[in-house]
């Protein structure tokens, strides 16, 4: 059995022992290339990307991959033109487990260092932007992982095996509150509060020294109760149990969020007395969306009795409260950016889907999900099939929901007119439906596209009102997006000062949840570079261009991890406008396109 080691200091392993390695850095460069790029590169192409430096780029290809050959066993392990490399069934490699939903996830705990540590390669700088995207994107992948396995223990039963996986998301992203919130309600359910206050100050002093934040509430509260809990003596049964279920439904379609949560955590705990698994697992769904789509900073919580739904409606046999728990699962990881979990959540919901009412939420956070990469062409087809199935079953929020992301999928695109009619569309539904708590989102759209058409009072209003809603509703995204338009329209209005300040408020407003929308964040960040910038402003917009770079890349947000590159050329980085070019070329953007060129 042999073992390739990429993550941390490269190695070749067998049972009995280490295989000489390649000789060379490129030929270790080249190894990873092979095994993580999105399809098999031409050798033309590695010639250029690894060895242009070279007498004979082709002849020191034909080298590295002779040792590679020989370090991989000989044989007919790479072959052909474009390069395909086979491994045998006896040879595994580290970078492939990580991104494989059933391997053993107790090798994640083992995990050191990032993708070739110690391996640079100033003279390759467009394989060094490619490092530098894999090393972030391999990096959340193992910190999807492991935060899916506490999730998965937790809500099993087993939190103290949590413990382990929640610390090393902590050691791998300090800085990301959701994973210490995750590490205190492992050790708090565990029975260890102690350790769990313990680490409350621990997250509260890192991120106010770090990032000048303070914890969220739901931090300290991750210490006081457990997922589905609520103290107190049973009601009455069945009944009392089915009551507090529609009556919790009710409140948070009403707006009573606080009521509604309590509710629901009744439901679930009556439900529970009275051993009513179905109904149970239902009332852990409500409870887990609500806490997910209703109430900030708690989508820890609400992964975890999510998890817990989906245990209970498998042993009562429940495929629709099965369906609806994957896919809020799935929702969560899009809007963290986490893409192998996000696709591994919604492609099990697909699988159990039976309804087009089900088909279609799934289809359309799918489609939310291709669009934040960059993917137009999965994003459309994906959106196009959830609206009309959604009219087909009459769920008209549905359909205005995914409209929404197809409108501004068109908008990115620069294609107004489209995207004006789309936008439109989901307007009118969102208002005929009386959806108060997500109409900001079409209003910024909307305002945004008649800030294209020169309208600036009608993006003044448009703005305004989706501020003002935001606000009310305490929605970072909401607000984010509200607080970028502001922005651009003071930007276009010559209000560089006022920009400054709505995009600088829009940038901390995206932010301030640990459970925040991350394209949200990074498509302010990118307004905010790019005005500081046509301010020729490089004190201002140099950090946060590298925020919105690490960002997209952690994220795998390929479209905004190219604006990070041209803004980064715009700063003077020689290479970096070549490695736009690698970054954008699976890109399918005729607007990204132009800013290439130009």
């Amino acid at each position: 059995m042999s073992k390739i080691r990429l993550l941390g200091a490269p190695a070749i392993e067998q049972a009995g022992g280490v295989v000489r390695p390649p000789r060379g850095r490129k030929t270790w460069a080249l190894l990873a290339y092979l095994l993580l790029a999105d399809r098999p590169p031409s050798r033309k192409r590695l010639a250029e990307l690894l060895f242009a430096d070279a007498d004979d780029p082709l002849g020191a290809l034909r080298w590295s991959l002779a040792e590679l050959r020989r370090a991989l066993g000989g044989g007919d392990v790479i072959t052909g033109d474009p390069l395909v490399l086979t491994l045998g069934l006896d040879t595994s490699a580290d970078v492939l487990v990580v991104t494989e939903d059933s391997a053993d996830p107790a090798p994640l705990l083992d995990f050191n260092g990032e993708l070739l540590d110690g391996v640079e390669l100033p003279s390759c700088p467009e394989f060094e932007s490619w490092l530098l995207v894999e090393r972030h994107r391999l990096s959340a992948a193992i910190e999807g992982r492991l935060r899916e396995t506490a999730v998965s223990l937790v809500a099993g039963g087993r939190a103290s095996d949590a413990i382990a996986y929640a610390s090393k998301a902590v050691a791998l992203n300090p800085l990301e509150q959701g994973n210490h919130e995750l590490l205190v309600r492992s050790l708090a359910i565990s029975g260890n509060r102690t350790a769990a206050l313990r680490q409350i100050a621990v997250c509260e002093d890192l991120l106010r020294r770090e990032l000048g934040l303070e914890a969220s509430a739901a931090l300290r509260e991750a210490s006081e109760v457990g997922p589905g809990r609520i103290a107190g003596p049973a009601l009455g049964g069945r009944a009392a149990a089915a009551s507090q279920l529609e009556a919790g439904r009710a409140a948070i379609a009403a707006g009573a969020v606080d009521a509604g949560i309590q509710c629901l955590r009744r439901a679930v705990s009556e439900a529970e007395h009275c051993r009513d698994d179905a109904l149970r697992g239902r009332a852990l769904a409500a409870l887990g969306g609500a806490l997910v789509h209703a109430i900030r900073g708690h989508d820890e919580e609400g992964a975890i009795v999510l998890h817990e739904a989906i245990l209970v409606a498998e042993q009562a046999g429940d495929r629709s409260t099965s369906v609806l728990a994957h896919r809020q699962l799935g929702f969560v990881e899009v809007q963290a950016g986490r893409r192998q979990t996000a696709r591994s959540w919604l492609a099990r919901a697909q699988r159990l889907a039976e309804t087009d009412e089900e088909h279609a939420a799934i289809l359309g956070v799918l489609g939310m999900n291709s669009s934040d990469q960059g993917d137009y062409p999965a994003a459309f087809a994906h959106l196009g099939e959830s609206v009309e199935t959604a009219a087909r079953c009459g769920d008209r929020r549905q359909q205005a929901w995914s409209l929404s992301i197809m409108g501004r999928a068109r908008l990115l695109r620069a294609e107004y007119s489209q995207a004006a009619s789309i936008v439109q569309e989901s307007l009118d539904l969102v208002r005929q439906e009386r959806w108060i708590a997500f109409l900001p989102w079409p209003q910024a759209l909307n305002a945004e596209l008649d800030l294209y058409a020169g309208d600036l009072d009608a993006a003044a209003d448009g703005f305004e009102q989706a501020w003002v809603l935001g606000c009310q509703l305490n929605d970072p995204c909401w607000e984010g997006m509200a607080g970028r338009g502001l922005g651009l329209l003071s930007a276009d209005r010559g209000d560089h000062a006022g920009a400054t300040e709505w995009l600088t408020q829009a940038a901390s407003r995206a932010a301030r949840e640990p459970d925040r929308y991350q394209w949200v964040h990074g498509h302010v960040l990118d307004a905010a570079c790019t005005t500081a910038l046509a301010r020729d402003d490089a004190e201002r917009a140099r950090p946060l261009v590298a925020q919105l770079a690490a960002l997209a890349a952690r994220c795998d947000m390929r479209e905004l991890m190219v604006r990070a590159k041209l803004h980064q050329a715009r700063l003077g980085d020689s290479s970096a406008a070549a490695s736009a070019r690698l970054l954008s070329a699976e890109i399918d953007n005729p607007a990204l396109t132009d800013l290439l060129i130009h």
